[in-house]
């Protein structure tokens, strides 16, 4: 089983996924009552971290329920440790108890938060847990693909309410390691860790040690003053190309690199396992780059919704979503208007797949809406910083939550205020202000357009004048492409395109934006669409929608229960074709700089 939190893990842990007891309060009674204490209102058995929407929850209520309540009970003896209570995400507003107590309350329905709960434990064998999580259908909160309707309509899918990502305990020292971040430097040959620290340090001290299997590449320690450590690791190796290239991360070689962490006191040592990939990701002269060379990222979007679990999923699930990926010859993905399980990153992180992190947008805009999606964004950076896979960061999708960003100043300056938040806490990556259309401030243009034919995209894209008209003007869907002008050597992306389905028959719900006959039919055109982005030098990358069926929208690669509809080595042959925009001498130019620029010449 993976760790919930893959890249900061401890040799024990407790899960506490699995049965708890469930109630609604659609009166909101539940406060006002004390439920967090008497527990008498829990009348149902629910299946965590399932939605209650979902059927795998044991539920399988898609009603409206703004405030649902879970309760618990689990043993633990501390022995001297602090017990730290952790939750992968609940959906929107959750409010924690142990014991009575309140021990931690979180808004943002797509983040992780934990509590100390040492203070709160009482004698005996038997703790009560109880998470109160209220989720309302309210249009400034940030709620992606979850509909507001009745029934999912269009492109919007059944609602996720309270707990749909692990809860888990571990039993920590009096100071332990809180969380660490990884930037890799690869051309400088070092990688830079800064590591919070829980509790109160009073001398001790961190070790640090990076390994490739058992190979030893650095060892490094430090005092640890404040609430956080810094190291700066040179990693002697680096400094040969041929050694670096063995070093590197990308999707062809995913190479990871362990780090042994160890904080130690007068009287106890915390032991953690992280990793990190050693890469750099960047734009140039209108490519996207990665270790210094031009990369042409062949992305899926996916949604990241399972017909019988919707949002959730099963470690084994994620990592069969990873691989189904990887086999139909996509080199990334795009998780769609989701702040997708660390464990799928961790998946991507260790099979080779680029990831592009979007937060899922809000409906309406106001103060309050721009306050929660920045709190919340800055913690989805947070939480996904130090993962190689993650190589761009999309704050909004096609203007939702922003729809009137063309002419509300208010709603151009949050859109331009995202990105350079976004470039504040990572400048590691590309930010992508707006994708779709109507781009502020960008470092792709990530553009959507589902025109039907091949002829169509070249029109607009054929080569890279057309390109520059395209971008001058109106998008398909009518909106402008950039709202301030064209920055040169920004690479333009195909970030959607395609969307094809088969012809419903009759009575059949459909979405999709191009209907064929049979599989023959849709292998032709996905042929054509994707032969006319790889054969067109002014497109620096693509991303197809979309990999599954998602409920009506049925125009996946493959059907909602992950079955291929077309055979997975003709779509593999044609993604992996070569890209007009990299040619094969650029390929071994730019190798020779930065073979160059990494031995100082």
């Amino acid at each position: 089983m993976t760790h919930p939190r893959p890249q900061l893990t401890r040799a024990t842990w407790t899960d506490l996924c699995g049965e708890w007891q469930f109630a609604s309060d659609d009166a909101e009674a539940g406060l006002d009552e004390h439920w967090h204490s008497t527990g008498a209102a829990f009348d149902r058995v629910i299946t965590v971290p399932y939605p209650p929407e979902s059927a795998a929850s044991g539920i399988g209520d898609t009603g409206y329920h703004p405030v649902v309540w879970y309760r618990r009970t689990f043993g633990v003896d501390p022995s001297g440790h602090r017990v730290l209570l952790h939750f992968g995400a609940v959906d929107h507003r959750a409010s924690v108890w142990v014991n009575g107590q309140l021990v931690a309350t979180h808004e943002g329905g797509h983040t992780p938060f934990s509590a100390d709960i040492t203070a709160a434990l009482r004698d005996g064998d038997e703790q009560v847990l109880v998470v109160r999580a209220e989720d309302r259908d309210d249009p400034y909160q940030a709620r992606g693909k979850q509909d507001w309707r009745a029934e999912p309509h269009d492109i919007w899918y059944h609602r996720t309410t309270g707990i749909w990502q692990p809860v888990w305990l571990e039993l920590v020292p009096p100071v332990w390691i809180d969380s660490v971040r990884w930037t890799p430097k690869p051309f400088e040959g070092l990688v830079e860790l800064e590591a919070a620290v829980g509790g109160v340090p009073a001398g001790h001290r961190l070790d640090v040690r990076l390994r490739l299997d058992d190979e030893v590449l650095a060892e490094q320690s430090a005092v640890v003053r404040g609430d956080r450590a810094r190291l700066t690791i040179h990693l002697p190796l680096a400094g040969n190309r041929q050694e670096l290239h063995r070093l590197l991360w990308s999707p062809e070689r995913p190479v990871l690199i362990d780090a042994d962490l160890e904080l130690s006191g007068a009287t106890a040592t915390d032991v953690v396992h992280s990793y990190l990939g050693l890469r750099e990701v960047g734009v140039r002269e209108g490519r996207f780059t990665l270790n210094d060379a031009p990369y042409f990222p062949r992305m899926v979007l996916a949604q990241g919704y399972w017909p019988q679990s919707h949002l959730a999923a099963s470690d084994d699930e994620l990592l069969r979503e990873a691989q189904l990926v990887k086999d139909l010859g996509f080199t990334g993905v795009r998780v769609h208007q989701k702040v997708e399980d660390p464990r799928f990153l961790h998946h991507c992180d260790r099979i080779g797949l680029l990831v592009w992190g979007e937060m899922p947008s809000a409906y309406a805009f106001s103060p309050a809406s721009a306050e929660r999606i920045s709190r919340e964004w800055t913690e989805v950076v947070r939480r996904d910083v130090s993962h190689p896979c993650v190589v761009a960061w999309v704050p909004i999708n096609e203007s939702w939550g922003v729809d009137h960003l063309a002419t509300d100043p208010a709603q151009r300056a949050f859109t331009t205020a995202l990105y350079h938040l976004t470039k504040a806490l990572d400048p590691t990556r590309p930010v992508i202000s707006n994708d779709g259309w109507e781009h502020t401030v960008s470092d792709i243009y990530g553009l959507h357009d589902y025109t039907p034919t091949a002829a169509g995209l070249l029109s607009r894209y054929g080569d890279a004048d057309r390109v520059e008209s395209t971008l001058a003007g109106s998008g398909p869907a009518g909106r402008r492409l950039l709202l301030e002008g064209r920055v040169p050597g920004v690479p333009v992306m195909l970030s959607e395109y395609g969307g094809l389905s088969f012809t419903p028959q009759a009575g059949e719900e459909w979405h999709g934006y191009a209907t064929l006959a049979d599989a023959d039919a849709l292998l032709k055109r996905y042929d054509e669409l994707t032969s006319a982005l790889l054969e067109s030098p002014g497109v620096a990358g693509f991303c197809y929608t979309q990999l599954t069926d998602t409920l009506q929208e049925t125009n996946g690669l493959l059907t909602a229960e992950r079955q291929p509809k077309l055979p997975v080595e003709e779509v593999r042959r044609i993604n992996t074709r070569p890209a007009a925009a990299i040619p094969v001498e650029e390929i071994a130019d730019e190798y020779r700089r930065a073979k160059r620029r990494a031995s100082g010449e």
